[in-house]
């Protein structure tokens, strides 16, 4: 496994990060704790999750002990990983996320200094640990104002709670600002922004990306298969029926996506290998986040950080999957 900074700080994180979204619903608890397992005897250390996680996923028909699906699921199955020892948390850069409402009670998400607050607290609960390494602003909160945002997360960080704080979703000119604010508070600010980017989403190449260079923060990707459409998703096609807009999306784009096939096939690569590694090729990005469901979906996702893109390879991904210059230039010139 390779390793880099994330972003601007001095914290070394795997180039996979591990994401747990699938952790309860769709990947029963014992499942999940052999996935983490084999995490960490391939060298990845960064576990992303979200207080929200463990809700629904999924019609009951397909989930794994449906009935017991509730936000905060995931961070539990975490947490019971954690107390089996063995150093476990030790040896994991925990992110987790703040700002989905956990009920219907006011104050219950965004954030607000004590929607802040109560989140980490509940998070550090069902995670069993007394410290989150990288707390995410899951979205933007428009409502609340950074001053209140960032004396919030200056309190968890002098408590020794959260010891790096992250955002996802963010536009550009929402991590200049916060940044802004974060100095003028002598605050580190954000050190990393979660976006949606694959071959086939590419517009945070127009503003998030250059904003994230310039500021010093890494990007994580989401997504970063498209749903699985950069999965190989033909070659599965007669095994997994796909519906509503995943369907839709697919045949929008089958003949793109019947020639990135091609193309992998010709690397005598796996599609979803390929997609991993074009986004490790991007400069600013940190690491792009797997979600296995299996332990032997981990296992082939470990190929991508192997994988080197030749220049005529990364040419011809751009023809089939245009990306976006960055702004103004995309759009004036």
């Amino acid at each position: 496994m390779d390793y880099t900074h994330l972003g601007r700080s001095g914290l070394s994180v795997s180039r996979l990060c591990l994401g747990t979204m699938n952790f309860g619903p769709l990947t029963p608890p014992d499942e999940a704790h052999r996935i983490m397992d084999r995490a960490h005897e391939l060298g990845i250390n960064f576990f992303d999750t979200a207080n929200r996680y463990g809700g629904m996923q999924s019609p009951p028909s397909q989930a794994s002990g449906a009935n017991e699906a509730h936000p905060g699921w995931t961070e539990e199955i975490l947490g019971a990983w954690f107390a089996a020892g063995g150093g476990r948390r030790e040896r994991t850069v925990l992110a987790t996320k703040v700002y989905g409402a956990m009920s219907d009670w006011p104050n219950d998400g965004r954030l607000s200094a004590l929607a802040i607050r109560r989140a980490c607290e509940a998070s550090l609960r069902r995670l069993r640990t007394d410290h989150i390494d990288l707390y995410q602003m899951h979205h933007v909160d428009r409502d609340t104002p950074w001053e209140e945002i960032w004396q919030a997360m200056g309190v968890l960080v002098d408590q020794g709670k959260v010891l790096y704080v992250g955002s996802s979703n963010f536009a550009g000119w929402h991590l200049a600002l916060a940044n802004e604010r974060a100095a003028a508070r002598h605050l580190v600010g954000l050190v990393s922004e979660q976006s949606i980017y694959n071959l086939m989403t590419r517009e945070i190449e127009m503003e998030v990306l250059p904003a994230a260079r310039h500021l010093g923060i890494g990007v994580i990707p989401w997504s970063p298969l498209h749903g699985g459409l950069l999965g190989g998703v033909l070659a599965t096609e007669g095994h997994r029926r796909r519906s509503g807009r995943a369907a839709e999306a697919l045949e929008a784009n089958r003949d793109r996506i019947a020639a990135y096939e091609t193309l992998c096939a010709e690397l005598g690569e796996e599609p979803a290998n390929v997609a991993l590694a074009w986004l490790l090729h991007q400069e600013g990005v940190t690491a792009p986040i797997v979600g296995p469901r299996t332990v032997e979906q981990l296992d082939a996702s470990v190929r991508a950080v192997e994988v080197r893109l030749a220049p005529e390879t990364l040419s011809a991904l751009d023809r089939l999957f245009p990306g976006y210059r960055p702004s103004p230039e995309h759009y004036a010139w």
